[in-house]
């Protein structure tokens, strides 16, 4: 008599289970109809259905294996889940992580957790099954925020990109090109005298980046002998902004803080840096396309124009005061570029956090209540003397307007030295020495290699110098 043979039990993959769930939802199949296509008991069908909402929560988590077919938990469930939360940690920091740490950590967690636990290598392979982490000898961590994972009926769509809630505050930066007429004064701006400065900085207004400025064909002079080092901002000699160069800087200065960051860009500025090379610390997202937000809060862009106006007219009224009948226009001539950069750097330093951090709430593009409203007088310069409020708006805002015809060229000489008397005295100095002795230091500070920090003293008592030459 022959034995009959049981029949063997067909069971499911997890993505097979949601196939299962896609049918009965979207179509008028019964179980039993499913079942049959499946090959596998119509109880089987009903038993998924009834798990439904865990099979979609282990579908749309991201870590759990879709091919295994049964989920059996682990007896040191505690241990498991603490490993994968630190597993996750160490991704966001791009460590390094191989199977021996994992068996290490997975001891000292144990160990925390007061359970006596030794794991074994049968195990650590039967976590990674569990969790679907890589099999490797040596695993090179990934970037920690992985894609969503798209809802069933959607599983042939590309995942969708990353967002802000991804990311906190304090790594979420924004960024934007902005072009300054660099020695324009009120009523006359030059046709040549455009440049484009980077402004970066984080939602939060604890990080500024350092200042980059471009738009000239080639070096000026007044760069010659300096030190680039020493300088407070940066200066591209070429038109327009190197963005290979400085995302790679950005990049590299956020994988020695071990960061994962997003920064904000318009989606044209976006399109044109696809073909750049891959960026591991940095993920670039773009803003909509029919979005009028920009990428650094306006009010942001505009109290550094407003800075940078104000120290400009100081160093132009200064200068003015020692020369007896001469416009401001004339002495706007003598501006080089490499005083822009200062200026430049002079008055993003003085943009303050708290301004920041409020225009990143009031656009959107930071998460949070407002705070309270800073010092008027903190955000912007006070008018200069001579110009009305409503004058000194219109200046502010100035890269809008046709450039006048007449032209500056793009640097003079310096006066020459008057000798010393004869006799050896030394008269008291004048304001025409003053200021003659500040570009003296100033140029020793960018020719000897001095830091950042000393050049925001130098700052100071350049604008209190000025000061007093005007009175």
């Amino acid at each position: 008599m022959e034995l009959s043979s049981k029949k063997k039990l067909h069971a499911l993959s997890l993505a097979e289970k949601i196939q299962v769930l896609e049918l009965l939802d979207e179509s008028k199949m019964s179980q039993s109809e499913v079942a049959r296509r499946f090959q596998v008991s119509q109880p089987q069908i009903s038993r998924i259905c009834k798990n439904k909402e865990k099979l979609l929560a282990d579908w749309c988590s991201g870590t759990a294996n879709r091919e295994r077919k049964r989920k059996r938990e682990s007896k040191y469930s505690g241990i498991d889940e603490a490993l994968l939360c630190w597993y996750h940690i160490a991704r966001a920091k791009a460590w390094d992580v191989t199977g021996p740490v994992l068996l290490h950590k997975a001891k000292e967690l144990a160990d925390i957790m007061g359970q006596d636990f030794v794991p074994s290598i049968g195990w650590l392979v039967r976590w990674k099954r569990r969790n679907n982490v890589g099999f490797g000898a040596r695993h090179v961590l990934g970037p920690l925020f992985l894609p969503e994972l798209p809802p069933p009926g959607l599983t042939s769509q590309a995942p969708p990109p990353l967002s802000l809630k991804d990311f906190s505050p304090e790594d979420v930066f924004g960024c934007a090109e902005v072009p300054l007429m660099y020695r324009a004064v009120p009523g006359r701006v030059g046709a040549c005298d455009q440049v484009q400065v980077l402004l970066c900085a984080n939602s939060r207004g604890t990080e500024k980046r350092r200042v980059l400025m471009s738009g000239l064909q080639a070096a000026p002079r007044c760069f010659f002998g300096i030190s680039s080092e020493a300088l407070p901002a940066s200066y591209h000699p070429d038109l327009g902004i190197p963005w290979s160069e400085w995302l790679a800087q950005f990049d590299q200065d956020m994988g020695r803080q071990g960061r994962q960051v997003a920064l904000l860009l318009a989606a044209r500025v976006v399109e044109e840096l696809a073909g750049l090379p891959g960026l591991s610390h940095v993920r670039l997202l773009p803003l909509s396309a029919s979005s009028t937000t920009p990428s650094l809060p306006s009010s942001v862009v505009r109290t550094f124009k407003a800075r940078y106006r104000h120290r400009l007219l100081g160093k132009l009224a200064a200068i003015q005061s020692e020369k007896d009948g001469t416009s401001l226009a004339e002495v706007g001539v003598g501006i080089t570029v490499l005083d822009a950069l200062h200026l430049a750097a002079a008055a993003w330093a003085k943009v303050p956090p708290q301004l920041i951090l409020s225009s990143f709430i009031q656009e959107g593009l930071a998460p949070g209540k407002m705070p309270p409203s800073p010092d008027k007088a903190s955000e912007m310069p006070p008018v200069p003397g001579g110009l009305s409020r409503e004058e000194f708006s219109h200046f502010v805002d100035l890269e809008g307007e046709e450039p006048g015809a007449g032209v500056y060229k793009e640097e003079t000489g310096t006066e020459d030295e008057e000798g010393a008397p004869e006799d050896g005295f030394k008269p008291l100095p004048t304001k025409a020495d003053a200021l003659r002795a500040l570009g003296t230091l100033r140029r020793w500070f960018e020719c000897n290699g001095t830091s950042p920090e000393l050049f925001e003293k130098f700052y100071d008592c350049e604008e209190e110098v000025e000061r007093l030459c005007c009175r």
